[in-house]
């Protein structure tokens, strides 16, 4: 089994920066690719990020390239998600998610953990 937190969400103004972090514990953290997804309200749940065993390999939603950036630290057992340039159709409850390959990483149901999700609103 293994548990996942998420912490950092807020206010921002648009054009700010957040920094999501998602603390695992339970399992061995380096096995799972990792993942983050977004939901507004009356929206679908979207994929936002996702980040390989090692770290070598990461894939994002076309929505967010270039403007987020995932990062993980296996010693630490965190997975991040770095948020720049915010925009208020960034806003939505963010959730970090692992599964155990990379088959459907864009995928929620493919997703077996998920932590509580972390809100984050952009507004001026």
């Amino acid at each position: 089994q293994l548990q996942l937190v998420e912490s950092g969400g807020g206010l921002v103004q648009p054009g700010g920066s957040l920094r999501l972090s998602c603390a695992a514990s339970g399992r061995t953290f380096s096995n799972y690719f990792m993942g983050w997804f977004r939901q507004a309200p009356g929206k679908e749940r979207e994929f936002v990020a996702v980040i390989s065993w090692s770290g070598g390999r990461t894939y994002y939603a076309d929505s967010v390239k270039g403007r987020f950036t995932i990062s993980r630290d296996n010693a630490k057992n965190m997975v991040y998600l770095q948020m720049n340039s915010l925009k208020p159709e960034d806003t939505a409850v963010y959730s970090c998610a692992a599964k155990s390959s990379e088959y459907g990483y864009s995928v929620a149901s493919a997703y077996g953990y998920w932590g509580q999700g972390t809100q984050v609103t952009v507004s001026s």
